[in-house]
């Protein structure tokens, strides 16, 4: 693992605390799914592009989409 793969991770983590946290005090589905899928996502992807692309559209994604 190099470092740019792991700042994505530490990154991605701060993400995913901070979406747990808001789906638990708001009840937001889209939040839910997103927290999940940022905790599986970086396990299957190993290109540095794709990781950060996916990255994007998952920390971006519930913001447009509520349920």
């Amino acid at each position: 693992m190099d470092t740019t793969t792991l700042m994505i991770y530490v990154i991605t983590w701060a993400f995913w605390a901070w979406y747990f946290v808001y789906w638990k005090n708001q009840s937001a589905f889209s939040f839910l799914l997103s927290w999940i899928a940022l905790c599986i996502y970086p396990y299957f992807v190993q290109n540095i592009a794709l990781l950060l692309v996916i990255w994007i559209v998952l920390i971006i994604l519930p913001f447009f989409i509520k349920f």
